[in-house]
């Protein structure tokens, strides 16, 4: 295609070159060539240089998932020891490796329910795939054959393949994709500040988000409704923190009709919301677990589904019967990947990061709250070490802006040339740092915010 940048850059540049070969993902791809890519060079911590020496403070960690920020000499110096060791093992076929024993041992260990086996995957979305093909494969071999839909919720994300993409509730997710797939269905969102009726109290509201799963499952039948996926706190939808209330009044549901409850902790797992897992910040009981993101602090790829045994023991006989436990991955539980998630486990209990996060929490979501003063913000919301901003044109209606104006989108476009990642999310702002930062970070963090606010308020009175 014809691209007016390739005049920008030079031809040999890595602009030049990710234009003209590139295919990125959560990208809108016209933006894209109209602005160039921004190319990351070096990190260290919990900062970021690109390829112009310009340094940012990373308040993403990466994509929700670099906990111990970047650089930990720790975790190279366990991959290239087990790069050397053994730089590859299959465990298909009844063949296995110690990494992965240990680290399925490790997390079983860690987890806030009954945990029966660990099966490892590459990424989130490949782990919630698993999920729903697990629940399929259970269902069938106990004879419930019916028994196959799947609950999501609309601002949910679970991940972008054919299924995992299904049970994501974003609409870019499925449109042009043909999503979702047949058996999966979707039900509110916990977005108390957008969706709450007039005078409606968080308690009334969650009240009625489970009348309206509750309606669902009966309306559906609920001998053919296999399970419930949530986040504990939905990241990319905009990091909506549940009401009062919500949880109980869900799990109350599932319980009455017989529906299990798939974790999906990918974001929220492992010291994010204040815990180690959402499941304990939110009184969640689990059926199954998926973790991924800061289970290798994104150093490797790993994900891993965990399932109570009760499961495990049905699957068994039922591969006796066709030969196989059909699924898995070529680099399910890759040996290097394996050794790097055992040793950040290990980090993280050695050094008291969930602890220190926990502490970070505080001046945190206390800045983040302030913000809600600020004539763009709606709402300020968050938990743990994780937050958003909702921009609106008016806080007394909460009207959103136009679409054309994308005034969230320019404030994290300010919010970087001040020296901060951050990331839009539709008109929120969010916020997810690294575990490791400290009080002087954090203040960094929105002192750079509120400047990216206030260039983004002037902007949208010369509109």
């Amino acid at each position: 295609m014809s691209d007016p940048l390739h005049n920008v850059f030079a031809r040999d540049s890595l602009e030049a070159k990710d234009l003209a070969h590139m295919l990125h993902p959560a990208t809108n791809l016209a933006e894209l060539h109209r602005s160039g890519p921004v190319v990351h060079a070096k990190a260290e911590g919990a900062y970021v240089w690109d390829n112009h020496g310009n340094q940012y403070l990373e308040g993403m960690a990466g994509l929700w998932c670099a906990a111990l920020g970047y650089g930990e000499e720790e975790l190279a110096r366990v991959a290239a020891e087990q790069m050397r060791r053994l730089s590859f093992s299959q465990i298909f076929a009844a063949k296995t490796h110690e990494p992965a024993v240990l680290l399925a041992e490790k997390l079983k260990a860690m987890m806030p329910f009954e945990a029966g086996r660990v099966f490892f995957a590459q990424g989130g979305s490949d782990a919630n795939d698993t999920q729903v093909k697990l629940m399929w494969y259970y269902h069938n071999v106990i004879g419930k054959r019916e028994k196959k839909k799947i609950i999501a919720r609309r601002a949910g994300y679970h991940g972008t393949t054919a299924l995992a993409g299904s049970l994501t509730g974003l609409p870019p997710f499925h449109a042009h994709f043909d999503l979702p797939l047949p058996n999966i269905l979707h039900t509110d969102a916990p977005y108390y500040y957008r969706n709450a009726l007039a005078g409606e109290t968080e308690e009334g509201f969650s009240t009625r988000l489970a009348a309206n799963l509750d309606d669902l499952i009966i309306a559906e039948g609920p001998e053919t409704v296999a399970a419930f996926v949530a986040e504990p706190v939905p990241g990319v939808g905009g990091v909506l923190v549940p009401p009062d209330g919500y949880y109980e009044k869900i799990q109350a549901v599932l319980r009455r009709h017989g529906v299990f409850f798939i974790d999906d902790e990918v974001i929220c797992g492992f010291g994010r919301t204040g815990n180690p897992f959402g499941a304990q910040t939110f009184d969640i009981a689990p059926t199954t677990m998926t973790v991924a993101k800061a289970l290798s602090s994104a150093y490797l790829p790993i994900s891993a589904v965990i399932v109570p045994e009760f499961m495990y023991e049905a699957f068994v006989p039922a591969t006796e019967e066709v030969g196989t436990f059909g699924h898995g991955f070529t680099y399910s539980g890759h040996p290097v990947c394996a050794a790097v998630a055992l040793r950040t486990l290990e980090i993280y209990e050695e050094r008291d990061i969930f602890g220190h996060a926990a502490r970070m929490a505080r001046p945190f979501q206390a800045r983040l709250r302030a913000l809600a003063e600020h004539p763009l913000v709606g709402d300020a919301r968050g938990v743990g070490l994780m937050g958003a901003v909702e921009l609106v044109a008016d806080k007394a209606t909460k009207a959103p802006f136009p679409a054309q104006v994308g005034a969230a989108a320019y404030c994290a476009k300010r919010a970087l040339a001040h020296g901060l990642i951050v990331r839009n999310l539709g008109e929120n702002v969010a916020l997810c740092p690294p575990l490791i930062i400290d009080e002087m970070q954090v203040d960094e963090i929105f002192a750079k915010l509120e400047r990216a606010l206030g260039d983004t308020l002037a902007r949208t009175r010369r509109l």
